[in-house]
């Protein structure tokens, strides 16, 4: 049966991509490739390395994404306390696209965030997935 192990992401700027993983998801480095015109870098989760893992391929144009794209990574938190401290962080530092919200089950309470490269990351609590389950 086939198992998702990783989602991979070219990215603009790699450095400010490896910072936005490390400081909003928790993220580690747990392995990186460098020759010459290609980068790549691998981030997990702590406990995670073998699971599912971030591939970041270093060359690829932002991703502008429309007003009505919900097309996005999910990371299930603890508590909202700590959906909110995310958000109060992203909106500090100019990350936040959407702010805190409850909604109906599956979905929970949850805030978005824009990576250096223009993706919608997703922090939640509540959905059936995750820690907050």
């Amino acid at each position: 049966m086939p198992r998702l192990t990783h989602i991979a992401l070219h990215v603009a700027d790699l450095q400010a991509c490896i910072g936005f993983y490390s400081d909003y998801c928790r993220m580690a480095v747990i392995h990186h490739r460098d020759t010459p015109g290609h980068k790549v870098v691998w981030m997990a989760e702590p406990g995670r390395e073998k699971d599912l893992i971030i591939v970041l391929l270093e060359g690829g144009p932002e991703r502008p994404m429309l007003e009505n794209d919900y097309s996005h990574l999910g990371f299930a938190m603890t508590s909202k306390a700590e959906v909110d401290r995310v958000a109060r962080q992203a909106e500090l530092n100019g990350d936040l696209i959407w702010p805190p919200v409850q909604e109906a089950y599956p979905v929970g309470y949850y805030c978005g965030l824009r990576d250096p490269n223009g993706n919608y990351v997703e922090f939640s609590y509540g959905q059936p997935l995750g820690p907050g389950a």
